[in-house]
C-alpha cells in the first residue's frame, strides 16, 4: 500500500527532513527547504502530500505541502538522470511556481543557476518537460499565502546550505566539513552551495 498523504503531530524538524507522529509512530519525510520555510512549530498538527519510493534497502518518504508541488517533483523525477534527490535539490533552490516558469520559457540560465544542474542536464530537463507542463499555470504554483500575522522562521544560510549538498547525494559529514571550511559570513545559501561545491570538486 502506498502512502499518498499523512497528517500528524511535527515532533522534530531540520531543513531537510521532519517526523511526524501518527499515533506514536515516527515517519521521517524528506522535504525541500520551500516547505521547511513554512513548518508550524513542534507539536502542531501537519499535513503533507506524499511521494514515496520502496527500495529493497529503504521506504523512502518525500513531503509537500501542496498536491500540486508533488506533481511537479513526480513529473521532475520521470526525467532521465533526475533520481529524487535531485528533484528536491531542483526543488529547494526554486519555488514551484519560478520552476515551471523557467521550464515553459525555455530559461537555460535560470536552470544552469540550480546547485548541481549543469548544462546538460538543464537542456534534458527542458526537452522533456516543455511540452508535458505546457498547460500548466504558474499563478496555480504560486507560494500559499500565510494567515494574518504568521512570519516565517529565521532559516540559517549555513543550515540550508548543507542541507541542500546532503539532497544532492553528499554525506552529512563531508556537507558540514565543506561549509564550515569557508571563512566568508554574510553569505546567502546559494553562494555557500556554489563555494562547497567548487571546494569539493577539487
Amino acid at each position: 500500500m502506498m502512502i499518498g498523504r499523512l497528517e500528524g503531530k511535527l515532533v522534530e524538524k531540520q531543513p531537510s527532513w521532519v517526523i511526524l507522529d501518527i499515533q506514536g509512530v515516527g515517519y521521517e519525510i524528506s522535504l525541500p527547504l520551500s516547505v521547511f520555510a513554512g513548518l508550524p512549530a513542534l507539536e502542531e498538527k501537519l499535513i503533507l502530500w506524499i511521494h514515496q519510493v520502496i527500495r529493497e534497502d529503504a521506504n523512502l518518504l518525500y513531503g509537500f505541502a501542496r498536491l500540486e508541488d508533488r506533481q511537479l517533483f513526480r513529473e521532475l523525477i520521470k526525467v532521465s538522470g533526475i533520481g529524487p534527490k535531485v528533484g528536491m535539490a531542483i526543488m529547494s533552490a526554486m519555488e514551484s511556481s519560478a520552476l515551471l516558469q523557467a521550464i515553459q520559457q525555455e530559461d537555460l540560465q535560470a536552470l544552469t543557476r540550480i546547485p548541481g544542474i549543469g548544462k546538460k542536464t538543464a537542456e534534458r530537463l527542458l526537452l522533456d518537460l516543455k511540452d508535458r507542463l505546457k498547460a500548466w499555470q504558474p499563478q496555480q504554483m504560486a507560494k500559499l499565502e500565510l494567515p494574518l500575522g504568521a512570519e516565517l522562521p529565521a532559516i540559517d544560510p549555513r543550515a540550508e546550505a548543507e542541507a541542500a549538498l546532503v539532497a544532492l547525494g553528499y554525506k552529512l559529514p563531508e556537507a558540514s566539513r565543506a561549509i564550515a571550511a569557508i571563512a566568508a559570513e554574510a553569505m546567502d545559501t546559494q553562494d555557500l552551495i556554489r563555494a562547497a561545491l567548487k571546494s569539493m570538486a577539487k
